[in-house]
């Protein structure tokens, strides 16, 4: 008889999608573990590369508890994840980029929140845009380069990606809102 081989947690913010689940339905690791090491992560490197518009700790640590209590297996299980501020969230503020929508709280999440977290997903929370989407710059910086652009709408998103903050980002597309960041931040984006 020998012991399940634990994933090192001081890497399971590293890990993609597919790895977590992997790891999460095998025993290696837990839901919440993966969650703290992506909030570890927000903390250490946000500051710098500014990709959040609204993180909630507690509300995403209870989340993955709550799907570790009840062995959920959807196909994103424990996956932590954020949704660009053009997307509604029930449970957290969307203000589309705008000082204008401020505070702003909608009473449903969006098909894709819903589904992703109906998966097993877990939103950490909100990730920067541009306001409206439009062309006016955000304060996120390109992770892998603090004095450069992460490209675009959807910088938050791939910003966050690329720093290893989550594994995954639903962002948008309109005119390379989502492909330009992606590819000036090293990640893959569609």
């Amino acid at each position: 008889m020998s012991a399940t081989p634990r994933v090192n947690a001081a890497q399971l913010n590293e890990l993609t999608a597919t790895e977590i689940v992997a790891a999460i339905r095998s025993g290696k690791t837990t839901c919440e573990a993966v969650t703290r090491a992506c909030l570890d992560r927000i903390t250490e490197r946000d500051a710098q590369v500014q990709a959040w518009q609204y993180v909630n700790a507690e509300q995403a640590i209870a989340e993955a508890k709550a799907r570790d209590r009840t062995g959920q297996r959807g196909l994103l299980v424990g996956v932590p994840f954020t949704v660009k501020d053009i997307i509604d969230t029930s449970d957290m503020p969307t203000e589309y980029g705008s000082p204008i929508y401020a505070g702003h709280q909608p009473m449903a999440d969006a098909s894709c929140v819903a589904l992703s977290r109906k998966a097993g997903g877990v939103l950490l929370g909100k990730a920067v845009t541009t306001e409206f989407a439009n062309f006016h710059p955000s304060k996120t910086r390109n992770p892998l380069d603090l004095t450069r652009t992460p490209g675009g709408s959807s910088s938050g998103s791939a910003a966050s990606v690329a720093d290893c903050m989550v594994a995954i980002s639903i962002g948008s597309q309109t005119s390379g809102s989502t492909v330009r960041p992606a590819s000036f931040c090293g990640v893959f984006g569609y």
